[in-house]
């Protein structure tokens, strides 16, 4: 696909959703769905459009001004996306979070981002106690907040304001961080709003007329991806479901065979435990296509969904930084090589680079990194914000660096290896955590798996299993030994790990990554480890 023109001016909610809402404004623009009660709201994409600018004028209304930054923490409910469009409509920048986020969390953003105002619901008001901005909820409000729903039905249908330049700031994300503190990511209105449009055509192969239901939380960069910019771009409903509580996988697999999804996109994470569910009497009739991303995918994971569906998974790579950098894709009839996140996107000039950051042969691993001069694509992030040194850092000679390693193989298929971080060189050999991971997991008692390198004396570092296991299965010696052997004989001997540590979750970010660094810094908590 050819490149999208960036324009002077353009804000996604007035140049490409109210197009739909000009074209096909009794389509279905969004189908919400609460978890517990089964209730359910539709919208139009015309009546959608309503909304937004309704929204626009709320927040106007109540000193919300372009460019002034919105803190929005919300469920999967209707009234995110109306904030969301409508502030991107006033050419404020929202900045999503997830309400599992804790009062100390939300405090940090408050700060850091300078926040002028908050939309929340219930559970969040005493996470942004203390807070002397703006306080709008989706609840009926305490003393000081406003009702955001009644101001909504009394705002002004039309909105009418100045129209916003494709450069200015357009979104903020906190990045997951499985090190550090979290950064700014900031996207213009066209690195994110005008960019998506290769997710939604290339990666989720939308159209007109698909119900596209993303299983991930909202607080997160893939939201963007696949819950607003992606779909709508192409014209698709937004499904959503308000879960009410921790991931549910069968219930999940229950709504996605009783509604008429379309196209799903569901992280690895919750696809390892839907896996293991039996799906041998599950049938997902309307389901054409499934995408997933946000950490590596295990080609069992993918063989077992397969077997079960006949239904291919179509990884894609990118970060909070980007759009899709990289990806399996159906529309552009690439085959899939499970385990594999696929080819370059068209448009994209991606390398491998080794430490003297020249390019590395095919099956040589390298850091991912994206050509940037001598012009900059469209789809990167603008900066970190506040934090010239880390934006520094991150494009240097002409190139962004992801700090991600992977190996490209002759056909030009890229398969990850792990962050640079995470990469554990042990006797002279450099190892990879995901391919460990993957290994262990076809082991019908593993659960979930973490790899991580431990200081050795000899070795220089030595792999570590964090495991958690499957409900009928219980830890002992003898698993640990099973569980080595299992990957002596499965992969390269020098991998396997020589400490497995058996635990009962695995440190996760907010938007579901497993925290290694946390692992590498933790003492042995359960029984002791297997030579």
């Amino acid at each position: 696909m050819k490149a999208p023109t960036v324009p002077e001016f353009f804000n996604f909610t007035s140049d490409i959703f109210d197009g739909w809402a000009r074209t096909h404004p009794q389509n279905l623009a969004l189908w919400c769905v609460d978890g517990v009660t089964g209730a359910e709201q539709k919208f139009t994409f015309q009546e959608k459009a309503r909304l937004s600018a309704q929204a626009a004028n709320v927040f106007r209304a109540h000193g919300v001004r372009r460019g002034d930054r919105v803190l929005v923490m919300l469920p999967r409910v209707w009234q995110w996306w109306v904030a969301m469009l409508g502030l991107t409509r006033l050419g404020a920048v929202p900045i999503p979070a997830t309400l599992q986020l804790m009062p100390r969390d939300v405090a940090y953003r408050l700060e850091t981002a300078q926040i002028s105002a908050v939309l929340t619901n219930a559970e969040g008001l005493a996470k942004v106690d203390g807070f002397g901005g703006l306080r709008l909820a989706t609840c009926p409000p305490p003393t000081g907040w406003v009702d955001f729903n009644t101001a909504l039905a009394a705002a002004p249908a039309s909105y009418s304001g100045a129209p916003t330049r494709a450069d200015e700031p357009g979104i903020i994300y906190f990045t997951s961080a499985t090190t550090g503190e979290p950064k700014m990511v900031l996207h213009t209105h066209a690195s994110y709003g005008l960019a998506h449009r290769v997710t939604g055509e290339l990666w989720l192969d939308g159209q007109p007329g698909d119900v596209h239901w993303n299983v991930s939380d909202l607080g997160w960069a893939k939201a963007a991806w696949s819950s607003f910019f992606g779909p709508w771009h192409r014209g698709a409903c937004v499904f959503a479901v308000d879960i009410h509580g921790k991931f549910d996988p069968a219930h999940t697999l229950d709504l996605l065979a009783h509604f008429p999804i379309t196209t799903w996109c569901v992280p690895p994470t919750a696809l390892r435990l839907m896996v293991r569910l039996d799906l041998s009497k599950r049938h997902f009739p309307h389901l054409r296509h499934c995408v997933t991303a946000g950490e590596p995918l295990n080609p069992e994971i993918m063989k077992l969904w397969n077997n079960a569906t006949g239904l291919n998974l179509y990884e894609g790579y990118g970060q909070t930084e980007t759009v899709i950098l990289i990806g399996n894709y159906r529309s552009l009839n690439l085959p899939v090589q499970p385990g594999s996140m696929g080819q370059p996107t068209p448009g994209y000039q991606i390398a491998l680079l080794d430490e003297d950051r020249q390019p590395v042969p095919a099956g040589r691993e390298g850091e991912i990194a994206l050509r940037v001069v001598p012009e900059r694509p469209l789809g990167l992030f603008r900066e970190y914000w506040r934090n010239p040194e880390e934006t520094a850092e991150k494009f240097q000679d002409g190139w962004y660096f992801t700090r991600d390693r992977a190996v490209c193989d002759a056909d030009g298929y890229y398969w990850f290896i792990g962050r640079a971080d995470d990469v554990i060189k042990s006797s002279g050999y450099r190892i990879g955590p995901f391919e460990v991971e993957s290994v262990l997991l076809e082991h019908p008692a593993v659960l979930e798996a973490a790899i991580v390198g431990k200081p050795d004396a000899v070795r220089g570092q030595i792999v570590k299993a964090f495991i958690t296991l499957r409900p009928e299965a219980r830890a002992s010696e003898e698993l640990k030994h099973e569980l080595q052997q299992h990957c002596k004989h499965t992969a390269a001997p020098y991998k396997y790990p020589r400490e497995i540590e058996f635990v009962a979750e695995l440190p996760k970010t907010i938007s579901g990554k497993t925290r290694r660094v946390e692992l590498r810094a933790q003492p042995a908590q359960t029984v002791g480890a297997a030579a």
